[in-house]
């Protein structure tokens, strides 16, 4: 029997499903796909949450900081007592400790609280 991508283009409705997902990914509707790997196949193996507080009106060149930081993975605003939480990623501690010192140097953040993450439980 066949699996995957052979059983379905072995399939009668391959080409209907093909023309389909042409047709969402011209609409927009399918922007990119995504690959998820288990953790230890990561080439970043340490990875950490970062909340960051601004100060007052610096949310803008904060943020525009933030985003020229290669090693942030993934950056939100959020609400309550931190304005932003940050997805960081490094090699190695060495490299880990100078993104939080770049980071920390930017103008206009007031107060940061890293977590690294230990293992991962669900993916």
């Amino acid at each position: 029997m066949a699996t995957g991508a052979k059983a379905i283009s072995s399939q009668p409705v391959a080409g209907a499903c093909r023309f389909y997902i042409t047709r969402l990914e011209a609409s927009g509707v399918i922007v990119g796909y995504t690959v998820r790997l288990k953790p230890e196949a990561e080439l970043h193996r340490i990875r950490a949450w970062m909340t960051i507080a601004v100060e007052g009106s610096h949310a803008v060149g904060v943020l525009q900081a933030l985003r020229g930081e290669p090693n942030i993975h993934a950056l939100h605003s959020t609400n309550g007592r931190w304005d932003m939480i940050a997805e960081l990623r490094a090699d190695n501690l060495e490299s880990f400790n100078n993104v939080l010192g770049r980071i920390r140097l930017i103008p206009g953040i007031a107060n940061t609280e890293t977590s690294i993450l230990l293992s991962t439980h669900k993916i």
